[in-house]
């Protein structure tokens, strides 16, 4: 009988950046290689199942993960009516900037190696940190991202970067071959087939969680 490894317990942290305090849980398994921070858009939060399962397949693997909101309470009240926030790609990517910082910076995470996984339009926003704290972000996963909202960031981007886009996000797929063009580091484009914008489909998540993981252990170590 297979023996699974149990995940460790998350603990909720709370980030202070940019005049805003963010939730986020941060967990860390024993011999961490090194730590992923996700980075939700389009009205997500940390408690995306969809980036839980991903976390859980990178936490089996090794890999520390700090699953955080962007948005303030309040913000997310808002931009649930209004999808104001989700699309203030230079909101999202200051927080993000400094959540890289407090990960960086914290005691329990400094010495990993980080990465960056966003979504949606939190994809521009990792993007965008990844530009600017070089010296910091090792690598970027982009799932059904807006990777093209970083505009003129993906020049600066040196981290090498996986665009993963479902291969029915026929316009998703369109805005990420540009963008990919653009950036000057390593980087991939994978086509998930059959699979839509939220890769809902049987084994289009795993297939994510998979690839994932891969580029990551290939490129925190």
């Amino acid at each position: 009988m297979k023996v699974t490894t149990p995940i460790p317990a998350s603990k909720p942290v709370r980030i202070e950046t940019a005049g805003v305090s963010l939730n986020g849980d941060l967990t860390i398994p024993e011999d961490a290689q090194g730590v992923i921070v996700f980075v939700h858009g389009s009205g997500s939060s940390r408690f995306s199942q969809r980036n839980r399962a991903v976390a859980e397949m990178l936490i089996h693997a090794q890999l520390g993960t700090l699953l955080l909101d962007l948005l303030t309470g309040a913000e997310e009240r808002t931009d649930a009516v209004t999808a104001e926030f989700r699309f203030d790609i230079p909101l999202l990517a200051e927080r993000t900037t400094g959540v890289v910082e407090w990960i960086a910076e914290s005691a329990r995470t400094a010495s990993l190696p980080l990465g960056l996984f966003g979504a949606s339009t939190g994809a521009a926003a990792a993007l965008i940190a990844a530009a600017q704290r070089p010296q910091w972000v090792r690598a970027v996963v982009s799932r059904g991202g807006r990777p093209d909202l970083a505009e003129a960031a993906l020049e600066s981007v040196t981290a090498p970067t996986l665009l993963i886009v479902g291969g029915r996000d026929e316009p998703v797929i369109e805005l990420n071959q540009r963008a990919l063009h653009r950036l000057s580091g390593e980087r991939e484009l994978h086509i998930v087939p059959g699979a839509t914008h939220l890769f809902e489909e049987p084994g289009a998540l795993n297939d994510v969680a998979r690839l994932a993981t891969t580029w990551f252990l290939d490129h925190l170590a």
